[in-house]
């Protein structure tokens, strides 16, 4: 699964970099300067931030910055422009539909109303001046802080014009319905599949929206961010390998 501009930006708990110097745009990870014997004596926390005890993964300790891509002003530059007016042209409904243009890291995402996103891959694919024949793939991303946390990422690729752009809509754990798109890209249907599986959004109208991944009966969506760590004892091959918080203690 893939994420749209700016996303899983993490910081340990206390931890800032206000120059953003550690990675690109200032996503990044940051970790204590002291090594993590130094840490473990003086603190009692880990690496990440995160107290001694079932956590063995050390990133409970974590706190996600919420970074969200500015709305980027005329003109975006390039093809952008081009593929933006085109569009404008061929939806009638593009200012109501179209939420936001972001340009971040030299990549275009149209953030979209749910409920036009399948009208605007049909605009998309359909368009002679535009020409998305394919979709690559359908992924989710869930921002805890956002009121509409759950977001559905959907890659489009030109192959006449050879160009690449992102859709992005976003929708409330209350309400996760999207529109599938598998009536204009068949290619949808297992993605859209994965993303409810992994986030539960419901893209209605789907033809099997069925978990893809994890058994039929499983409870929950596991890379939604507020899923447990551990506490899934496994079986594999008639042994018992236990939950990943009992597998080791930190001393």
């Amino acid at each position: 699964m893939s994420e749209g501009p700016g996303d899983g930006t993490v910081v340990p708990s206390g931890e800032h970099d206000p120059t953003g110097s550690a990675g690109t745009g200032g996503t990044h990870l940051t970790a204590s300067a002291v090594s993590p014997g130094e840490a473990v004596a003086s603190s009692g926390h880990d690496m990440f931030g995160a107290t001694f005890g079932g956590d063995t993964s050390g990133f409970g300790g974590l706190v996600r910055r919420d970074v969200g891509a500015a709305p980027a002003e005329r003109p975006y530059g390039g093809w952008f422009d081009e593929t933006v007016d085109a569009l404008e042209a061929a939806f009638p409904s593009f200012h109501d539909a179209i939420l936001k243009v972001v340009v971040d890291r030299g990549e275009l995402t149209l953030h979209l109303r749910p409920d036009a996103v399948r009208d605007v891959c049909q605009a998309l694919r359909d368009d002679e001046n535009l020409r998305y024949e394919l979709l690559s793939g359908v992924s989710g991303v869930d921002y805890p802080a956002q009121h509409e946390r759950l977001h559905a990422v959907y890659h489009l690729h030109s192959l006449t014009y050879r160009r690449r752009i992102r859709l992005e809509v976003a929708v409330p754990l209350e309400a996760p319905q999207v529109p599938s798109v598998c009536g204009v890209y068949p290619t949808a249907d297992a993605h859209e599949r994965e993303t409810w599986d992994m986030f539960g959004i419901e893209f209605t109208g789907h033809p099997g929206l069925t978990r893809i991944l994890m058994p039929d009966d499983w409870a929950g969506h596991p890379q939604r961010k507020d899923y447990p760590l551990g506490g899934v004892p496994v079986e594999y091959k008639g042994a018992q390998i236990p939950p990943p918080d009992e597998r080791r203690a930190y001393a």
